[in-house]
């Protein structure tokens, strides 16, 4: 990470308090503790069950777009770290080709400008590993609707911090305790704020301020505003 980064950080989620102060400012994040409790778990299995069902058709016809669109599985699930360090596999539509792996390395190593930028966010705004109907899945969102299962199973919650590899959980530094505290989301403050046009730093800033100022009410309002930014597929890519 960048210092540039390294100091966003800071600025968005530190203030100058001491060691001592940090530590009784952590505690709360420490141990069993798990964000929302029961009230948040019986919430994610209400609301996912109702949205599945509604949106069992959508899934069907989706799982049959990825199946013809292009060789390879429908599903694709890449291992995330989950609350309390828990590994669990995070599902999604298919949305890149079965080589993807050996084009993007082809790709970081032939431009250094995207490789910059592959390092600096974890993503690429005009990735070649996306197929044409992956490119319209992203767009809208629908390649994580497989997610709901996540959900449905525990590992996974309708908001929370954006889901991490173990790589990615050591740039948070001290806030990892944050993330580990709270199930990954299908959408979070990251989700509505601009989603893959936001800094990594500003992310990590964001998966903070939600464990920091959880409430079920903030739930009920993320889950609102994803709408309209799904909707206008504002920073998907």
């Amino acid at each position: 990470m960048s210092l540039a980064d390294q100091a966003a950080i800071e600025a968005e989620t530190s203030t100058a308090m001491s060691a001592a102060q940090r530590q009784r400012d952590m505690s709360p994040f420490q141990g069993s503790f798990v964000v929302g409790g029961l009230s948040k778990r019986v919430a994610d299995i209400v609301i996912a069950g109702i949205v599945l069902f509604v949106l069992s058709p959508l899934f069907v016809f989706t799982a049959l777009l990825v199946r013809c669109s292009s060789p390879g599985p429908i599903f694709f699930g890449h291992e995330r770290i989950g609350c309390g360090g828990r590994t669990f596999r995070c599902l999604k539509f298919r949305t890149m080709r079965r080589d993807a792996e050996q084009v993007l390395r082809s790709v970081l190593e032939a431009d250094p400008a995207l490789a910059r930028e592959w390092n600096e966010t974890r993503k690429l705004r005009n990735d070649p590993r996306i197929t044409r109907i992956g490119r319209v899945l992203r767009e809208y969102s629908l390649d994580e609707l497989p997610q709901l299962i996540n959900v449905m199973r525990g590992e996974m919650s309708l908001v929370g911090p954006r889901p991490v590899v173990s790589a990615e959980l050591a740039r948070y530094g001290h806030r990892a305790a944050h993330y580990l505290s709270a199930r990954p989301g299908i959408t979070g403050l990251w989700q509505v704020s601009g989603r893959s046009d936001t800094s990594y730093a500003r992310r990590v800033a964001l998966d903070t301020r939600y464990v920091r100022e959880w409430s079920l009410a903030n739930d009920l309002a993320i889950l609102v505003r994803t709408i309209p930014a799904v909707l206008g597929s504002r920073g998907s890519y």
